[in-house]
């Protein structure tokens, strides 16, 4: 096991047995900047930073690599076993997404700068991520909008993970005007609004790259590249992107049929890499359909150039005495108010309709709740209008920002 610790000058050191440093050829660093390998690992570790001779790697196969738990955000968090070759695998379709089919190697890698907590999967993946690909590592401890810039001058960092809310401090900060030279945000942890999106790319001239993954099925499925962006550009933005090779998309009704383009139903995969079912004992079957789809939970769409749209969660979807609430549609409106910061539209329980939309809404000022309800009737259906506008701090959010919504409704309670 290799341990990572990293000083007030953002150095990576990696202390851990020659044995492993040896044969996990993946670990070299390109360069050697950014990776240092401390105590009496060093020589190995400096021979690691150049070109090596690849040798037999051991294979862990089907043994579990970590216990995951999902994000939590409709109930109590579920601890998800998550094997080696589907970790592996996962990395391989990114990275094979990435360079759009092209060859393995291309040269020196460049730094790949992770402004996550490695408490989280994101964070721990995507050291693995660099892991793999051989480059060095920047880290940071938290994040900080001018630190966060700083870091990607200084060490020429040109594409870049990020979730939803640490591209939202960067815009509602005036402390961080430029990015250069970074190029890509490839946006991850938890679903990035199009509203949101825009905003980054007209402030920045950064593209932003979305994908959309879970942790029953391991890790990231689909995705963008930067080929995607020079062909679609910000025409699609707010799309997940298109499934990763090996990774099949279908979108079903309550029926369980299949939908024509562009019409919302549960997103279903199918993947060559899987999960070992949860901690507790549980597997996956109850969230398969008969012929072997995983059902995500997601509400999702698949247009006519095959990209996907997620547009929240079937739990999350409000009954409105029949006629069906897309919470996420409802958002967007309202998240273009001027003055509104954040917002979350989650579905109330209703003695006469069964349930009705109420909107959560972060603002700078106290709301206007009929300006609010004017802007959400010029664009949405009657019945799609909340019923009730309620101005809260804070939007409650787990680790990887998504919004805890039944904490809402308990404190709204």
């Amino acid at each position: 096991m290799l341990e990572l610790h990293h000083d007030k000058h953002h150095a990576t050191y990696v202390k851990g047995a020659n044995s492993t440093l040896e044969k996990d050829h993946d670990a070299r660093t390109g360069d050697g900047r950014g990776l240092v390998v401390a105590g009496a690992d060093a020589p190995i570790g400096w021979e690691l930073a150049r070109p090596v001779t690849p040798r037999a790697s051991r294979r862990y196969g089907d043994r579990i690599a970590l216990v995951q738990s999902t994000s939590g955000t409709t109930g109590p968090p579920k601890p998800v076993l998550i094997e080696h070759d589907t970790v592996v695998e996962l990395m391989d379709n990114v990275l094979r997404k990435i360079r759009g089919g092209g060859p393995e190697g291309r040269g020196h890698a460049p730094p790949n700068l992770i402004p996550l907590s490695l408490s989280l999967w994101a964070g721990i993946y995507n050291v693995l991520f660099a892991f793999r690909v051989g480059a060095p590592l920047v880290l940071m401890s938290e994040f900080e909008p001018r630190q966060f810039a700083r870091l990607v001058r200084e060490h020429a960092i040109s594409s870049v993970v990020l979730p939803p809310a640490a591209m939202a401090m960067l815009c509602d900060t005036d402390d961080v005007t430029d990015l250069s030279p970074l190029r890509f945000v490839r946006s991850i942890t938890a679903p990035l609004s199009p509203f949101q999106a825009r905003r980054f790319v007209e402030r920045f001239g950064v593209a932003v790259l979305n994908c959309y993954g879970q942790t029953e099925i391991g890790g990231e499925i689909i995705g963008w590249n930067a080929s995607d962006w020079r062909t679609f550009g910000d025409t699609k933005l707010g799309a997940v992107g298109r499934p990763h090779e090996g990774v099949e998309v279908r979108v079903l009704d309550e029926a369980g049929a299949d939908v024509i383009d562009d019409v919302v139903g549960e997103l279903c995969v199918r993947t060559p890499a899987v999960t070992a079912g949860y901690a507790d004992g549980r597997d996956l079957s109850d969230r398969l359909t008969p012929d072997g789809w995983f059902r995500t939970g997601d509400l999702g769409r698949v247009d006519a150039d095959g990209f996907v749209w997620i547009e929240g969660r079937v739990s999350g979807m409000v009954n409105r005495g029949g006629l069906k609430v897309f919470p996420a549609e409802v958002e967007e409106v309202i998240r273009a108010v001027p003055g509104v910061h954040d917002v979350a539209v989650v579905g109330a329980p209703d003695d006469r309709l069964g349930e009705i939309p109420w909107a959560f809404v972060v603002a700078d000022h106290e709301l206007d709740v009929a300006a609010l309800e004017t802007e959400c009737r010029a664009h949405l259906a009657p019945y799609k209008v909340p019923a009730r506008f309620m101005r809260v701090e804070e939007l409650p959010r787990n680790d990887v920002g998504k919004v805890v919504t039944h904490q809402l409704l308990e404190r709204s309670a």
